[in-house]
């Protein structure tokens, strides 16, 4: 848990047991729900001695892990992970929504318009909404952690391939100087999140995959990522050189969702190469010590720990390491939602008004998206419930909890926990990930214990 002195100054994070001593004995107060942030009553930063703590961060498309550890020589003790969900697909539609309605319009009135879009110049270094919306929002978190702990550096990665770390005091020759002991772990990792870990011939799951040239190299096949598949070794070794339209000569719908997907666009890729240089010129702009690592050292570090594919566990392997001491049994998840809509009037499919909203926010002291506790004696929904409550104007509310999403509850009834911050806040356990993925024998790895 995340603790603050009495001053609001971030101090080094505790376990859960001694925060609801210091709670349950007065000495501490709530300061944030969720995150769970405790701030002491008696105590200075002046009177602690910080060891501090450092931050990973693995960036994504849909999704950035974020893990906070310590670290010493070497060797990580991971105490908090968060997972953040990205809305960009969100701002991407609603762009192309606007930008529609604007053209249709400007089309119905101004037919002979001259056209203005040579005026316009990009300043140096922007991004489009959707990927600013990507950097902005792991900043937002980054300033955050620093609000709650002492962090004093922070690890990331920024390339997709480290030529630098080579094999040394070995003798290369010839391709081999160029590929390193890294060498591959980009392809697979991209090749199992594009197949979704299954494979592509038989659908089996949770079983080892091989990469299959779905053109064989023995008929003119290339190495191209677009002429790889994942195939389990039963289908790997039965198709052998066989070319897939023989192969599959009797199933042609798995044929053609092959060969389509095979075609798709790289575009997870390309949006997390185009932001990854930005989000690293912002760290560095926060005057933390910065290190930069390549998403191979993470695979390949994750691999000797022996620890389960996750977006957290990556950000906990980021860059240089020797050991894991363990992870967090439990990962936050923190979904972008935003904070609302400044567009008063909702439309239809044909883009005519349907529906006009309140012109405020605020009703009895609440707003859309705020974490709420309500506690109804009796009735129907006689209980307490936790969530995120939505305003009516009536004054009974909705309240959408991880059970579902209960109706017309009365405002009196309700208590403000948090604030809405344009975020929401999950739980995941990662209890099926150890049950998959079994920590190795003694000696081998390292094992994945509860902070």
């Amino acid at each position: 848990m995340f603790v603050l002195d009495t001053h609001g100054q971030p101090l080094d994070p505790c376990h859960p047991a001694r925060a609801r001593r210091l709670l349950a004995s007065g000495r501490a107060v709530i300061h944030r729900h969720t995150p769970f942030v405790i701030r002491l009553r008696e105590r200075a930063v002046t009177d602690s001695t910080i060891q501090g703590v450092e931050v990973g961060i693995d960036p994504g498309s849909k999704h950035t892990g974020i893990a906070v550890f310590t670290e010493r020589d070497g060797i990580r003790a991971g105490m908090y992970g968060i997972q953040l969900d990205h809305r960009d697909g969100q701002i991407r539609d609603r762009l192309s929504a606007r930008a529609a309605l604007r053209r249709g319009r400007r089309s119905r009135n101004l037919r002979y318009r001259a056209p203005r879009f040579s005026n316009r110049t990009k300043p140096k270094g922007w991004l489009a909404p959707s990927l600013r919306h990507r950097v902005d929002t792991t900043m937002s978190w980054v300033g955050r952690l620093r609000r709650w702990a002492p962090v004093q550096a922070v690890h990331i990665e920024r390339v997709a391939f480290d030529t630098h770390a080579m094999s040394a005091g070995e003798p290369l020759e010839g391709v081999e100087y160029q590929q390193g002991t890294l060498a591959g772990y980009e392809v697979r990792e991209y090749l199992l999140a594009k197949w979704e870990r299954t494979c592509a011939y038989c659908g089996k799951q949770d079983a080892p995959l091989n990469i299959d040239h779905i053109h064989p190299r023995s008929r003119g096949g290339s190495d191209r990522v677009s002429n790889l598949t994942l195939a389990c070794v039963p289908c790997n070794q039965i198709k052998n050189a066989t070319p897939i339209q023989e192969f599959l000569k009797a199933k042609p719908a798995l044929l053609a969702k092959i060969l389509g997907r095979t075609k798709a666009p790289l575009r997870d890729a390309a949006a997390v190469n185009a932001t990854r240089w930005a989000l690293w010129r912002a760290l560095t702009a926060t005057s933390l010590p910065v290190t930069t690592s390549s998403g191979g050292r993470t695979k390949w570090n994750r691999s000797r720990s022996g620890a389960p594919k996750s977006h957290t566990l990556d950000a906990l392997h980021v860059g240089a390491m020797e050991a894991v001491t363990g992870w967090p049994s439990t990962v936050l998840v923190v979904k972008a939602t935003g904070r609302g809509t400044y567009r008063r009037t909702r439309t239809d499919k044909y883009g005519f008004p349907r529906l006009r909203l309140p012109r405020i926010k605020t009703v009895r002291g609440f707003q859309t998206g705020d974490l709420v506790r309500a506690n109804v004696p009796t009735g129907k929904k006689a209980g307490v419930h936790t969530g995120r409550v939505a305003v009516r104007s009536t004054g009974n509310f909705n309240i959408t909890t991880r059970h579902g999403t209960v109706q017309g509850i009365g405002h009196r009834h309700v208590r403000l926990l948090q604030r809405a911050d344009g975020y929401g806040y999950t739980l995941h356990s990662e209890a099926r990930l150890r049950a998959a993925f079994p920590p190795p024998p003694e000696g081998v790895g390292i094992h994945a214990g509860e902070i």
